[in-house]
């Protein structure tokens, strides 16, 4: 889905392209933030693939909307990604009531 005049996109495919820049372990699963210059890019991972799950990633330029994919899925939430060069960013990532965040970065 895509607002009029947001920042955002939906990554295609299964993974981000760029560097890995962030990786939150929590309980559930694991969020990881990748970086190239212009953009930004998050996705989260289950601990253990398997049953549908509820599952949920977020990521926002300082100043943008936040891109978000949330539903329940096996494996996945993700990838989103957001134009942030120049801007401080964050991200959230959530599994099965679990969640891991960044805070603010790359100011």
């Amino acid at each position: 889905m895509h607002a009029a005049g947001a920042s955002f996109v939906r990554a295609t495919g299964a993974s981000c392209a760029g560097r890995l820049v962030k990786r939150i372990k929590f309980a559930t699963g694991e969020l990881r933030v990748y970086r190239n210059r212009q953009y930004v890019c998050a996705l989260t991972l289950a601990a253990k693939p398997g049953a549908r799950r509820a599952m949920a990633v977020s990521v926002q330029a300082r100043g943008g909307r936040a891109a978000v994919d949330r539903g329940r899925f096996t494996r996945q939430a993700g990838p989103v990604t957001v134009h942030a060069l120049n801007r401080c960013v964050r991200a959230t990532g959530s599994v099965a009531g679990r969640s891991g965040a960044t805070g603010w970065f790359g100011c």
